[in-house]
């Protein structure tokens, strides 16, 4: 009756951690609700949705977004962009980079679905933009109306553009625009006084953008308003503290700042050994900006000064920003949201690449990274069942102890370890690959949530995004019917293989001398085959490959310890007898 009364604990417990999963994760990591601002005219029905990658989500805004871009567009006061990694244009009216698309980088998985649009013009739904200007002292200067005259163009490595304004009062202010290869724009600010006397003015440069579009926001990745403040970058301020306090100025110099989303950034590097004010301001509705305004600048007659800002709007590709961060941007490549396993992801994501490099596929790479991993963890292995086969041996010994001691618990339990030490047997030794395992398989995890190597790269078969779950879902019997199934009923292929591949190791382990640790183990598999379904298709195939290497280890280091083979079969046979034996005792 007691074990019955502990199974049925057990199921229910399994029950719990299945259908209160997701629940349990949105409540103890809430994701941020974008609070309407009192002062708002209209209060939309309902906040917007993010999604994992970013953008909108509502049909009537999408719509809005393209009409609003082609009218935006088609202006003839544009200068275009036309860099190998990033193309668009700039608006001539307020100086504004607005319209700009990742060349590199799909919307969806659909090879014809068009460039992932990162900028959008002022007023759009989707509106995100930068843009350079100046404050002035007792001088006119350029505004957000203010028509600006271009040279050159379009804006290109080797082909700057040059936007020029005279304010008629003896100022001319220049922006010299340059773009390298990859996803850095750099702006060169210049103010020529040619006046009768000294003119102050404060150079400044802003990202402005809606949260509307910004990705989902969780408790293992940040977006949001990103930056390098003091001796390291921030990861604490969301949009929903911007809008509540109006301004966050976070605390120690800015070496750069701007809004990170999943796999998108847009920040501003401004020029090193000057002062500056940076910090991020609420800006109407659910608008945002990140700004950083340089100290005031005396500009005599005859004289003139230049402020370097540089931009970055693009992919966090690890390896780009690395090499910018090798260029003078510190801790750039620290914009990506590593989490404490960074130490483990980095050289994982190194691996990967490594590997994909041979063999051309992600999917590939990773099965390759999992053989490797257990090649090295093999030793380890080994010595795991030597040391089973050693507390094999000596069950003889521990029994006569505890018999012999077994009104004295203590001294029972000294005399155990006095014989631990004695034989050179380690009882935790077993416990020490699934340790060394966790980093690892985490280290995986974030990998391909915030590694965009893997977004969009396929497998093989309906496997066309490794970064994403299992599309195949059987409720829905693999898409013939037209519904998608909730997260933790979302059973793919995949996760039915891990269930499967899993169940089969537990089954070639030893059985565990609890009956109710024997019943629990028969459940786990299937359990973890719900909860992992939801989890990006390349985890899957790491544990998939992972169980069916462990089941090959197994079998050679079974036949290398026959013993192990020979007593988990007896043990079997006796607890059957014992089962058969309490059974018709109770009947």
């Amino acid at each position: 009756m007691h074990n019955q009364r502990n199974l049925l604990l057990a199921v229910l417990l399994c029950g719990l951690l299945l259908f209160g999963w997701e629940a349990g994760i949105n409540w103890f990591y809430p994701q941020p609700v974008e609070e309407v601002r009192r002062d708002q005219a209209a209060t939309p029905a309902t906040a917007p949705r993010h999604t994992r990658e970013g953008g909108l989500t509502d049909p009537a805004a999408m719509a809005a977004e393209r009409r609003d871009l082609r009218t935006a567009l088609a202006s003839p006061q544009r200068v275009a962009i036309a860099a190998p990694a990033i193309a668009g244009s700039i608006d001539l009216i307020g100086a504004r980079i607005d319209d700009l698309t990742l060349t590199g980088h799909r919307q969806e998985v659909d090879r014809d679905s068009g460039p992932v649009r990162l900028f959008s013009p002022l007023g759009t739904p989707a509106q995100h933009f930068a843009q350079f200007g100046w404050v002035g002292e007792g001088v006119r200067v350029p505004d957000a109306r203010t028509a600006w005259q271009a040279t050159g163009g379009p804006l290109a490595p080797g082909k700057p553009v040059t936007l020029t304004w005279d304010n008629g009062q003896g100022q001319r202010f220049g922006i010299e625009l340059t773009v390298d290869e990859k996803y850095l724009i750099t702006a060169k600010q210049t103010v020529a006084n040619r006046g009768g006397g000294p003119i102050v003015v404060r150079p400044y440069a802003l990202i402005n953008r809606t949260s509307a579009t910004a990705s989902l926001d969780q408790w293992t990745m940040h977006s949001g308003p990103i930056g390098y403040f003091g001796e390291g970058v921030d990861f604490s301020t969301d949009y929903s503290d911007v809008t509540e306090a109006g301004r966050v100025s976070p605390e120690g110099s800015a070496r750069w700042l701007g809004f990170t989303d999943i796999y998108w950034l847009s920040a501003l590097i401004p020029q090193t050994g000057t002062g500056v004010d940076a910090d991020f301001r609420a800006a109407g509705g659910d608008t945002v900006r990140a700004d950083v305004i340089y100290d005031p600048v005396t500009v005599p007659s005859g004289r003139q000064i230049a402020r370097v800002t540089r931009l970055f709007a693009g992919a966090k590709e690890s390896t780009i920003l690395a090499e910018y961060e090798s260029a003078g941007i510190p801790q750039f490549v620290n914009a990506i949201d590593w989490g404490w396993f960074g130490i483990v992801e980095k050289p994982i994501l190194w691996l990967l690449r490594v590997l994909y490099d041979l063999v051309h596929n992600f999917g590939l790479a990773i099965i390759l990274l999992t053989v490797i991993v257990r090649a090295v963890m093999f030793p380890i292995a080994q010595k795991q069942f030597a040391s089973m086969a050693a507390m094999r041996a000596i069950q003889p010994k521990m029994k006569a102890i505890q018999e012999r001691y077994k009104d004295d618990k203590p001294k029972a339990q000294q005399e155990i370890m006095a014989l631990y030490k004695s034989e050179g047997v380690n009882p935790l030794a077993g416990c020490l690959p699934i340790l060394l395992q966790i980093p690892i398989f985490y280290g995986l995890y974030k990998v391909l949530m915030v590694g965009i190597e893997m977004r969009h790269k396929p497998f093989a078969l309906w496997i066309q995004d490794l970064s994403a779950p299992d599309p195949a879902h059987v409720l829905n019997l693999f898409g013939l019917l037209p519904f998608t199934p909730p997260g933790f009923l979302a059973i793919g292929v995949l996760a039915i293989l891990l269930g499967i591949s899993m169940w089969a190791t537990f089954r070639l382990n030893p059985p565990a001398a609890d009956p109710i640790q024997q019943q629990m183990f028969q459940f786990m598999p299937w359990i973890l085959m719900f909860v992992m379904a939801p989890f990006a298709a390349g985890l899957l195939i790491y544990w998939i490959t992972n169980n069916l290497l462990t089941l090959a280890q197994q079998s050679y280091l079974y036949s290398k310890h026959p013993q192990l083979r020979a007593q988990a079969v007896k043990d079997k046979e006796d607890r059957e007898r014992e089962t058969a034996r309490d059974a018709k005792v109770k009947g």
